[in-house]
């Protein structure tokens, strides 16, 4: 057998169900793994010290048991500190919020202890949730397991170097711009961005509210395709919080169902370049599915230009006067990592309320010009990126031939939040340096089980997630 931490959180789930590990080795495993690698790499800002009495709470459980332990009983996990967790800390790394404790869990947080899950701890984010790469002035810089000279990502950085690491079975990270598909491909594992109320929001900081609505949402990361499957299974389902929430039942697929979609998949968009890998990531993504039986035809629908101009109202301009006010007087307070954000903005005009209704208006006449392109690829596959895991602070890179710039580099998430389509990520390929490449699963709104199945396809053909070596010896 694996090493207890190396294992799949279904596959721990289910040797526990089976009295063949305990939860309190699953704990002290992890727990063991956290000391070993969080110095390195500062996943962690917060940990529950009861975690080890809950497992044993838990080990109780599966003793007396008649079969009613949850789907995820003693499985340790970890949640991204934008994410409200009784008694652990949600600042969301900015000093406005210094020692804030949350006082109950989030739904999402709720049902997964509801199946069984333990909290290991909160995992670190950049400033107000504002970089593709982890640090803030509180705890400081999050590494890369495959580099440490790189990022994990952002703005689910930490959660995704924990979960890379071995450090916790899987997570919830959030996503407003690419925040968990970028870490899970920089990092090599999957992730989910659900759309927007198919996982309630609530009690996420900043609020999924307004127009952040349409864009922020919470989801599952973890190693493999079927972990995010079994977390999402858990956690989804309406919330009166959540503005968007939908009463969107589960579904199950048969194998029919899912053979018979339509793949539509294109390697750059036209305007940003990426990497040879990383074409090819998409390429051999593609190839495995049309191997498989699949109709897969190369396509890039149109409008992505558009969208990516328009999340740039909302969440750029929308979020830099959103922050102007919530650090009036208190500017000095930030850290070099949003000051970077705010400069983003500043030769842009203000924020007007003409400029949020024209933006709003034809967001909506964007998305379905573009529902209508995916009646006939239901599901697309493309990159993530332009490359793999920079170097911390790198802000530009010579692609092709052509400079390109940080927030362009990850440019191929944004569309989706902007149109609210549902995107996986799961790892394919790898850099010449030896890093990760992840491709992006994206379906149409509330058919993540579509996305996941397809995605769990690629995982199988294409070799899925493959950690560092020297993380196994």
């Amino acid at each position: 057998m694996k090493s207890l931490v190396q294992l799949p959180a279904h596959a721990m789930a289910r040797l526990v169900r089976a009295k063949e590990i305990s939860p309190v080795e699953l704990i002290q495993a992890h727990l063991q793994q956290i000391e070993k690698w969080n110095s390195r790499l500062n996943a962690f800002v917060s940990m529950d010290e009861t975690v080890v009495r809950k497992a044993k709470d838990a080990e109780t459980a599966v003793m007396q048991s008649e079969g009613t332990l949850g789907p995820l009983h003693g499985i340790p996990v970890s949640i991204k500190s934008s994410i409200d967790v009784v008694g652990l800390k949600c600042e969301t790394g900015t000093r406005l919020r210094k020692d804030h404790v949350a006082s109950q869990d989030a739904p999402l947080v709720a049902r997964l202890k509801n199946a069984g899950a333990i909290v290991l701890g909160t995992t670190n984010v950049p400033e107000f949730l504002m970089a593709y790469e982890t640090d803030n002035g509180l705890y400081g810089r999050t590494n890369s397991i495959w580099d440490v000279t790189r990022t994990a990502g952002g703005s689910s950085g930490g959660e995704a170097a924990a979960i890379s690491a071995f450090c916790s079975s899987a997570g919830i990270g959030s996503d407003g711009g690419g925040s968990i598909r970028v870490p899970a491909h920089f990092s090599g594992i999957c992730g989910l961005k659900p759309t927007p109320g198919r996982i309630p929001g609530t009690g996420h900081f900043p609020a999924c509210a307004g127009p952040f609505a349409l864009l922020g949402v919470v989801g599952p990361m973890a190693r493999t395709i079927a972990d995010l499957q079994l977390l999402f299974k858990v956690i989804a389902g309406p919330d009166n919080g959540d503005p968007c929430s939908a009463p969107v039942p589960v579904q199950n697929l048969t194998e029919a169902e899912v053979r018979k979609t339509r793949i539509g998949f294109f390697e750059h968009d036209g305007r940003t370049p990426v990497t040879a890998e990383t074409r090819q990531a998409v390429r051999t993504a593609a190839e495995s599915l049309q191997e498989e039986g699949f109709d897969v035809t190369e396509f890039r629908p149109d409008g992505l230009e558009r969208a990516r101009q328009l999340w740039w109202v909302l969440f750029v301009r929308g979020g830099a006067h959103v922050l102007r006010q919530a650090y009036k007087d208190r500017e000095s307070e930030m850290s070099s990592i949003l000051e970077e954000f705010m400069q983003f903005s500043a030769n842009d005009l203000p924020l007007s309320a003409d400029d949020l209704f024209k933006t709003l208006f034809e967001r909506d006449e964007l998305r379905t010009r573009f529902l209508d392109q995916m009646n006939r690829f239901p599901i697309l596959i493309c990159p993530v990126s332009a490359s793999p895991a920079f170097r911390h602070r790198e802000r530009e890179w010579l692609i092709e031939g052509q400079k390109v710039k940080y927030l362009d580099a990850v440019s191929y998430t944004q569309w989706f939040n902007l149109l609210g389509n549902p995107a996986a990520v799961v790892p394919v390929g790898r850099s010449p340096e030896g890093l990760p490449i992840g491709v992006q699963v994206v379906g149409r709104p509330y058919e993540e089980e579509l996305v996941l199945e397809i995605a769990a396809v690629i995982e199988r053909t294409c070799g899925g997630w493959r950690p560092p070596t020297f993380l196994t010896e």
